[in-house]
C-alpha cells in the first residue's frame, strides 16, 4: 500500500472495509498500481450508440473478450461494460482485471428532450460477477434528473452496503443547456459536485471547455478571477469542485481525435491534477496494437513520464 493509495482511502471515512478494499483494488491494478491515477477502459457504447457505429471501425470489438484483452494487456486499472458483456466473458477472466458494472444505460433509437438511462442490471448482478463497483450516469440538467438522483441514491446505498466503489458519469444534458454548454467549465465542475454530493467515490466527467453557460455563474468567475484559459486551470477547477480534490475526477476521452490531439488533451488533465481518463473509442476502435500503445502513453502521461 503506497502512502498516496492510503491517503486517498482516508477520503472515504464514512466507507466500510469492504468499499475500501475494492477502492483499493481500483488503485493498485495495472500499470499505473499505486500512483493514485486511473485509466479505465469502458465499452458502454455497442449499447449507448449501436454496434457499427461503435465496433466497425475495428471489427474485432464485436466480440466481449476482445475489450476484456485489451484491457488486460494494456495494463488499465479497471474494464466497465454493461451486463452483456461482462456476463459474456467474466468467468473466463475472473479475478485478471477489475470490473465494474454499468447499471444504468440508454440508446439513440429514441431522442427524448429529457434525458434518462433505463436500469439495466443491479448492485446484485455486480456482486455476482466480482465487480468491484457499479457505474451510473447522470443527466445534470435533464427534466428527468429528479429520478435519476433517487436511483442512484439508491443504488450507491445498496451497493455500499454490499462494499462495492460507486462510480458516476455525470454529463449535463438537457433542454435549457446549450451543446457547448454540455461542457462548459461551470457547467462541468457543477456536475462533478453533484456527483460528489450524491455519494460518488469516483466521478467521470468531460473534458471542459472555457465557455461559461449560466451568466449567473460568470459574474462569480470574472469576479474571483478563476481561471480557465488552459485546459490545466479547467481541470484544477473542475477537481477543487469535487470536494476541494477529495474525491476522485476522472475524465472520458470523448469522440474519436487525433493521437497527438488526444495526448494534448491527456497533459493539460494530468496537470491540472487530474486523477485519470477513461477512455472507450478512442481505445478500442483502434487496431489492437495502436489502441495499446496508446494507452500506455495516456499511462505514461499520469505517471510524469511523457
Amino acid at each position: 500500500m503506497t502512502p498516496r493509495v492510503r491517503e486517498i482511502l482516508s477520503w472515504y471515512g464514512s466507507d466500510n472495509p469492504g468499499t475500501l478494499t475494492n477502492l483499493a483494488r481500483l488503485l493498485n491494478h495495472g500499470r499505473l498500481a499505486g500512483t493514485g491515477k486511473l485509466v479505465i477502459l469502458p465499452v458502454d457504447q455497442g449499447f449507448e450508440h449501436g454496434p457499427a457505429r461503435s465496433f466497425a471501425k475495428n471489427a474485432d470489438g464485436y466480440d466481449p473478450a476482445y475489450h476484456f484483452n485489451l484491457a488486460i494487456e494494456s495494463g488499465c486499472n479497471a474494464y466497465a461494460a454493461p451486463l452483456g458483456f461482462l456476463e459474456a466473458c467474466a468467468r473466463d477472466y475472473a479475478g485478471e482485471i477489475p470490473l465494474i458494472l454499468k447499471i444504468n444505460n440508454s440508446d439513440t433509437l429514441f431522442g427524448p428532450k429529457a434525458p434518462i438511462s433505463a436500469l439495466t442490471s443491479s448492485v446484485d448482478d455486480a456482486l455476482r460477477l466480482g465487480c468491484v463497483g457499479i457505474g451510473f450516469t447522470i443527466y445534470p440538467g435533464s427534466g428527468e434528473r429528479k429520478q435519476m438522483y433517487e436511483e442512484i441514491a439508491q443504488a450507491a446505498r445498496r451497493a455500499k452496503e454490499a462494499g462495492l466503489v460507486v462510480v458516476i458519469w455525470s454529463y449535463p444534458r438537457g433542454e435549457q443547456i446549450s451543446k457547448a454548454g454540455e461542457t462548459a467549465i461551470d457547467v462541468v465542475a457543477y456536475a462533478a459536485h453533484i456527483a460528489a454530493q450524491l455519494g460518488a467515490h469516483i466521478i467521470k466527467v468531460k473534458p471542459p471547455s472555457a465557455h461559461i453557460e449560466q451568466e449567473a455563474a460568470r459574474k462569480v468567475y470574472e469576479a474571483q478571477g478563476i481561471r480557465i484559459e488552459t485546459m490545466a486551470d479547467r481541470v484544477k477547477h473542475v477537481v477543487e469542485a469535487a470536494f476541494n480534490g477529495k474525491r476522485i475526477v476522472i475524465f472520458s476521452g470523448g469522440e474519436a481525435k487525433s493521437t497527438d490531439e488526444l495526448l494534448e488533451e491527456i497533459r493539460g488533465i494530468a496537470a491540472g491534477g487530474g486523477f485519470g481518463s477513461i477512455m472507450g473509442r478512442n481505445a478500442f476502435q483502434r487496431p489492437k496494437k495502436e489502441a495499446i500503445e496508446l494507452l500506455h502513453k495516456v499511462q505514461d502521461i499520469f505517471r510524469g513520464q511523457a
